[in-house]
């Protein structure tokens, strides 16, 4: 015996409405969160924001004071920047684009975390003017090594 069902426009809504809302279901369950340490005269909320607007949350914790906190995560003194974050077990030290953060966490290497020296001009959180080619480097407790390049906020790797 043959059913016949006849779609109504309340059904069809309701279909696309939970076809729109499982990817959005999924990519809350894939978020990562961000703690971000950072003083609070760092001006720096284009990096948070930059952050926020590929998709992680972040939390940011102001201290005048932020050797200690480098020194718990072992940040060397040679990539010290302007903020340091913790993201999934790892320490993301500077103006490191949101794209390297994701294959860090996508390729999970035996490394501290990722940095980004200085402030690079272009950066994220330092737009404005001619970007500048800079190095991000991932860094273990005895090592160092250049992970990706980028121009600005774009890969050049």
């Amino acid at each position: 015996m043959t059913q016949t069902i006849r779609m109504t426009r309340r059904h069809a809504v309701g279909m696309l409405v939970a076809g729109f809302a499982m990817p959005l279901r999924k990519a809350r369950a894939e978020t990562t969160a961000v703690l971000v340490h950072k003083d609070p005269n760092c001006g720096c909320a284009g990096w948070v924001k930059h952050l926020e607007s590929e998709g992680y949350v972040v939390t940011v914790e102001e201290a005048a004071d932020l050797r200690p906190i480098r020194a718990r995560l072992r940040v060397p003194q040679s990539l010290s920047a302007c903020h340091t974050a913790e993201i999934s077990g790892y320490v993301v030290e500077g103006h490191v684009p949101a794209a390297a953060i994701r294959r860090l966490l996508e390729t999970r290497p035996a490394a501290l975390g990722l940095a980004v020296p200085g402030m690079p001009a272009g950066s994220p959180g330092m737009e404005g003017g001619t970007p500048a080619p800079y190095d991000v480097v991932l860094f273990a407790a005895d090592t160092q090594q250049t992970f990706m390049r980028f121009v600005g906020s774009k890969s050049a790797s």
